[in-house]
């Protein structure tokens, strides 16, 4: 199955690779550089599935996950976090902050694609008009 994926990410060379990898898988991509830009797509279109970095000038990416999670429109969109930070507590924060997988920079296309098939296979796609 193919998704609508929102890329959020701070860095346009990282950025950049990842969105090429995800559409080497056939996927459509949309790219936020920051978490303002990443909100202001997603009240105009909810994707199927957000890559998202933590490590982010502003709104850090765990926060970003909890405004996702209490928002009814974006709670079941999948989140996975490609982050440049390995450390256990952060990957734990990650998940109890709504993550649903977490990939470490930088991202190679077989952990995207695993990634992808982890947290696919669960839950069924979003793509909704965003409703604000």
């Amino acid at each position: 199955m193919l998704y609508n994926v929102l890329i959020v990410e701070d860095d346009r060379t990282m950025a950049e690779s990842l969105a090429a990898q995800v559409r080497v898988l056939g996927h459509t991509v949309a790219v936020a550089l920051g978490p303002r830009i990443a909100m202001q797509q997603l009240n105009q279109v909810i994707p199927d599935l957000i890559f998202l970095d933590i490590n982010m000038p502003g709104v850090n990416g765990l926060e970003i996950v909890r405004f996702l999670r209490r928002d009814p429109t974006t709670a079941k969109v999948p989140v996975i976090i490609v982050s440049g930070e390995e450390a256990e507590p952060t990957k734990r924060a990650a998940f109890a902050a709504g993550a649903n997988d977490y990939i470490v920079k930088p991202a190679m296309l077989e952990d995207i694609e695993a990634s992808l098939a982890r947290v696919m296979s669960t839950d069924p796609p979003a793509s909704l008009p965003a409703e604000r």
